[in-house]
C-alpha cells in the first residue's frame, strides 16, 4: 500500500506530513517507557523483519498481490508506540534507497501504513485479550483477529485520504469498494503471517512479547479431585533460548527471505496498484526522486542476473535497516535510562 508521489496533492500531504511528524514525536516518548535493555535490540530486529516480509507478495486474487503491512506484528512484539517507530523506519528505508513509496508522500505513508495499522490493530488486540482466557493461544488468537482488521482498516484511511486530496477525478465509491474488498483478502495473508510470528516468539521467549505482558496462566494442581492454584515458582522458569541466539535467529531468517525467498514472490501488482491501474488513480503519478538510486525497485545497479540482484538488495535492505532501527532504539532507551527517576 505504498503511496507514490502524485496520488494526492501537496496539500494534504503536507497535513499528513505533520500528523506523522506528531505521531513520531509522540512514539519516541512512549517508546521510552516500553523499551529496556531486553526488548530494545528486539525492536531493531522487528523492524528488519518487516523490511524483509514486506518484499514477500503473495497471491490474493487473479492479478493481484498483498504483502504484510507489520503494524500489528510490530505492536503486539515491542508494543504499541514503539511499533509505530519500527514501521516508520521501515519506510523511509524503503523511500530513500529503494524508490519505494513517494518521499513527498511520506507523511500519507506514515500515517496509514505506520500510525492507522498500529493504532487499530493494538486497540482490537487489548480489548480480545481482555475478553479471552489468559494464556499463550490468546495473545496468537488476538493477534490473527487485530492483524486481519488492521489491513482493510488502512484501505479506509487511504479512501478517505484520497477523497480529500485525491489528483484525479475517480468516484470515490469506486475506489472505497474496490480497495476495501482486495484489502479484506490481503488481510488474511496479514493476519496469518503476523500470529505464525507472535506464536513462534511466544513459545521460546514469551518475557519478551509486549502483548503477553501480564498475561501469563497460573498453574493449576489437582487436589482431591478439585483444580487448585499452584503456588508462585521461587524462581523464574528459564527460557528456551537466549536473547541473542533468538536475535541471531531473527536476523538469520530476515536474510534468507529478503535475500533469496523474495527471488519466488509474486509479480503481480500489489492491492493499491492494481486498483490504481484499473480506475486511473495513478494518471497522475510522478516520477520518484530516489528513482536513480543504485537500489532502486528493490535491485542492484550494474548487477544484471536478477536473482542476485535483488537478493543483494533484499540483504543490503535488512542490513540498513536492522542497523537504523537499532541506533534509534538504543538511542531511545539511553534517554529513558539517562532520565532522572520519577520516583523516590
Amino acid at each position: 500500500m505504498h503511496v507514490p508521489d502524485g496520488f494526492i496533492d501537496a496539500p494534504t500531504s503536507a497535513v499528513t506530513a505533520v500528523v506523522a511528524a506528531g505521531a513520531l514525536a509522540v512514539g519516541l516518548r512512549g517508546a521510552r517507557r516500553e523499551l529496556d535493555e531486553r526488548t530494545a535490540p528486539l525492536a531493531g530486529l522487528v523492524a528488519a523483519f518487516i523490511f524483509a516480509v514486506q518484499m514477500l507478495n503473495f497471491p490474493v486474487a487473479a492479478g493481484t498481490s498483498g504483502h504484510l503491512l507489520g503494524g500489528a506484528l510490530a505492536a503486539i512484539l515491542v508494543g504499541p508506540y514503539t511499533g509505530v517507530l519500527c514501521v516508520s523506519v521501515v519506510l523511509l528505508m524503503q523511500g530513500i534507497l529503494f524508490a519505494d513509496g513517494g518521499l513527498t508522500a511520506l507523511g500519507v505513508n506514515i500515517t496509514d501504513m505506520a500510525i492507522v495499522t498500529t493504532v487499530v490493530a493494538y486497540a482490537v488486540f487489548r480489548g480480545l485479550v481482555k475478553v479471552l482466557p489468559r494464556g499463550r493461544r490468546s495473545v496468537t488468537g488476538a493477534a490473527f483477529v487485530a492483524a486481519l482488521l488492521s489491513v482493510p482498516a488502512a484501505a479506509v484511511a487511504f479512501t478517505l485520504l484520497y477523497a480529500v486530496g485525491g489528483t484525479t477525478d475517480v468516484a470515490i465509491g469506486k475506489v472505497a469498494g474496490a480497495m476495501i474488498g482486495v484489502h479484506v483478502l490481503i488481510g488474511v495473508g496479514e493476519a496469518a503471517i503476523t500470529a505464525l510470528t507472535v506464536g513462534a516468539v511466544i513459545a521460546v521467549r514469551p518475557d519478551l512479547v509486549y502483548g503477553a505482558r501480564g498475561l501469563r496462566q497460573g498453574l493449576k494442581l489437582r487436589v482431591h479431585g478439585e483444580l487448585v492454584d499452584a503456588p508462585e515458582p521461587t524462581a523464574p522458569v528459564a527460557a528456551r533460548t537466549s536473547r541473542r541466539a533468538l536475535w541471531l535467529s531473527g536476523l538469520a531468517a530476515s536474510l534468507v527471505l529478503a535475500g533469496f525467498v523474495s527471488y519466488y514472490a509474486s509479480a503481480s501488482p500489489d492491492g493499491l496498484e492494481k486498483v490504481a491501474h484499473d480506475h486511473g488513480i495513478d494518471s497522475k503519478t510522478k516520477e520518484h526522486a530516489s528513482a536513480g538510486s543504485p537500489l532502486a525497485d528493490y535491485g542492484v545497479e550494474d548487477v544484471s542476473d536478477a536473482r542476485l540482484s535483488g537478493g543483494l538488495a533484499g540483504v543490503i535492505g535488512v542490513g540498513t535497516t536492522v542497523v537504523a532501527g537499532s541506533a534509534v532504539f538504543w538511542a531511545v532507551r539511553r534517554r529513558r535510562t539517562g532520565a532522572p527517576s520519577e520516583t523516590h
